[in-house]
Order: C-alpha cells, then structure tokens, then sequence
C-alpha cells in the first residue's frame, strides 16, 4: 500500500503522488491530511527525518504502482514517491488538456516543490525517463541524481507514429476479463516476439472494468498526443545540459540499443552506463531483482544527502 498525496500540475491539472514507506512524523496537522488521502504502507519502515527525496516517473501508459517493488526497497533510505503523471493512473485526464513535453516537465517540477522532495533522485522509465532529463537539464538545483531507463535520444520518426496510431487501433477491447487482457499484451499481441507473462500483467494493472468488459484508464488519443510531442525530434541537447550523475540503464532485449545508450552516457556530462540481461523494454518490471542491482551501486555512490 501507498499513502496518496494530492498535488496540483501546470494549469491546474490535480496529479495523484504515491508516497512508499511511513512519512516522517514532524507535523501532526500535516500529517493528518496527508491521511485523509490514503493509507500508509505496511512495510514496517519510518524514513528518517532529512532523508533525500526519490522521484519515480512511469512512461507512456504507465502508472505509479509499476514502481511498487522499486519505491518499496527505496523507502528503507529515501521518500520514495512515484508520481501519476496527467493522463495516466489516478490523475486528471482533461479532455482539452496539455499533453506537451513542457506540461510534464512542469508537472513533475511542480510535484518536487509542492512535496518539499528537492534535491533529488529522479529516476524514469521510457517516457518519464525523457521528462527526468529534460527537468534535471532545466532546473539543476532540484536534481541531485538522475536515473534513465531504456528511453532513446535519438527521433523516432512518423512511421513510429503511426505504427503506434495502428496498434492502438489493433487492440481488441473491451476485454472481457483480465486474462484476457493478460493473454493478448502476453502472448497474441503482434508486437509480442514470444511470451512475455510480465508483459501482460503490466498491462492488467492500466484495465479498469466498465460496464461492457475492461478497458484501459488512459484515453489512447490523449497517449498519441502525448507521444506526437518527442517522437520528430531528437533529445540529445538535453542530455548534455544534465550536470548531475546520471545512470543510463538498458534491458538487453529493450528498445534502446546498447550504441545509441553508450552514446547517450558520452554525451552526458557526468553519464554512466548499465545494462540487465533477459529483460526487454519493461526493465524494472521484467526483472527488478537484477533492476535493484544495476541502479543500486549507482545509488550508493550518490550518498543519502
């Protein structure tokens, strides 16, 4: 379990932050309405008064609790939050909404302030992965350390685009149950190269049932408008503006190839480089006990303050 905390984006969008671990006890008004909003985690943890803040940034359709084994072996040493970024989880997903890069950029600096977090760890999957850097290359007094996994550099192009556009369009909703859902993003999914069970669970945890079967809680229009505003271009003069530590971490089946992610950590001023074997794009859901040991010496080198 997650203790929820309501924070306000740019334009006013209500982001839903997921604190792991039991917050420090230093104001009883504070903390009573930090409960009112959730309930505390049962890891039997207190994170220590001062201790450094941690901020974990799902990608593209994905939500805070796909950060649940990360946040929860984090939160013994840091505030570990992970954030619903707008469109995605339990935050707003306004109709005529902002899904620019500069929207969540401003979120997740608007989620660090509002949560007293700074500076921090970030660390970001894919899409949130572009989101950390573009911050940290922003706004270097928040950022103390930075944490990539698998997102590319380099453009991807409209016939990315529209693939994405394609699938979305492939998908055979509603589901009828989460089986099925687990089944199609597991196995039959033309994407799918062969079975993939972790696959197919991360996607059951993006399904809310609805009256005619199970359907996904992000609108795909809003995901391909959110993706339309990184795919033509490239990202390569944010990187060499982060001044912090950074960890590029890829799955060896992933997305991001090892050429372009070595590129990425010589491009980086102070860039180091990972990689997890038997994992593909969804790396730290694929395999997070080799996840932890990939980031967790980078982590420990950063120190606690």
């Amino acid at each position: 379990m997650a203790r929820r905390i309501d924070v306000t984006g740019t334009g006013g969008v209500r982001l839903a932050a997921w604190e792991f671990g039991d917050p420090p006890k230093t104001d009883p008004a504070r903390d009573g309405q930090g409960a009112q909003h959730g309930q505390g985690a049962h890891d039997g943890q207190t994170v220590p008064e001062g201790s450094p803040g941690v901020l974990l940034l799902h990608g593209l359709m994905g939500r805070a609790s796909h950060w649940a084994y990360t946040a929860r072996w984090l939160s013994a040493r840091y505030r570990a939050v992970a954030l619903d970024q707008r469109g995605h989880g339990r935050s707003d997903k306004p109709p005529q909404g902002s899904f620019t890069r500069d929207a969540y950029v401003d979120d997740a600096e608007a989620a660090l302030e509002q949560l007293g977090l700074a500076p921090v760890v970030l660390i970001g999957h894919a899409m949130g992965a572009l989101t950390a850097w573009q911050l940290a290359a922003r706004r270097p007094d928040l950022v103390r350390g930075l944490i990539i996994c698998d997102m590319r550099a380099s453009a991807l192009g409209a016939a990315s685009q529209r693939e994405w556009g394609q699938w979305f369009k492939a998908w055979p909703l509603p589901f009828a149950t989460l089986a099925d859902v687990r089944k199609w993003f597991g196995e039959d999914d033309p994407w799918v190269e062969r079975p993939n069970p972790a696959r197919g669970e991360f996607y059951a945890e993006v399904m809310a049932e609805s009256p005619d079967g199970w359907r996904p809680v992000f609108e795909p229009e809003q995901m391909l408008r959110s993706r339309e505003t990184w795919v033509y271009d490239a990202h390569w003069e944010e990187l060499a503006q982060v001044r912090c530590p950074a960890l590029v971490v890829r799955g060896l089946d992933g997305e991001l190839g090892r050429a372009e992610a070595q590129e990425m950590v010589r491009v980086l001023p102070r860039g180091q480089y990972a990689e997890v074997a038997d994992a593909g794009h969804l790396v730290h859901y694929d395999q997070p006990e080799a996840w932890r040991a990939a980031i967790e010496p980078f982590l420990d080198a950063l120190g606690d303050h």
